[in-house]
């Protein structure tokens, strides 16, 4: 087990933080603590999540979860996209990462549930090797 600030998709998802901290501070003032403050919340969560995946031995739960909040911070900075409370550059770039999370988070996830295979299994004594 690595430890989790040295993860690529820890690194990701921090990046994500400091971006969405640093685009919500400029929308508007009624948006701001709203939708800003709902983003800023669930990219905490979603490093957080980070954490306990890798912390856990059951780390599905926690990269689905992780996966679905992704999934919203996508549908929250579309929303301000489309209400230009940010710019397409600042969107795109915030895809990008979420993109990123995204990708790691389902291979990280898949890997975890993945069956041990039969060649590693080991042999008890006395049986033999079918083949």
């Amino acid at each position: 087990m690595a430890i989790h600030n040295q993860l690529p998709i820890y690194k990701e998802a921090y990046e994500l933080l400091k971006l969405a901290t640093n685009i919500t501070k400029n929308m508007p003032k009624d948006f701001k603590a709203s939708i800003g403050g709902e983003i800023r919340k669930l990219c905490v969560q979603s490093v957080l999540l980070i954490a306990r995946a890798n912390a856990a031995d059951n780390k599905t739960s926690h990269l689905t979860e992780l996966l679905e909040q992704i999934h919203a911070v996508e549908i929250l900075f579309r929303l301000s996209k489309d209400m230009r409370f940010i710019s397409t550059g600042q969107y795109a770039t915030a895809i990008s990462l979420t993109d990123a999370i995204g990708k790691q988070a389902n291979g990280w996830r898949k890997s975890a549930v993945a069956p041990v295979p039969v060649a590693s299994m080991p042999r008890q004594q006395g049986q033999r090797t079918l083949i």
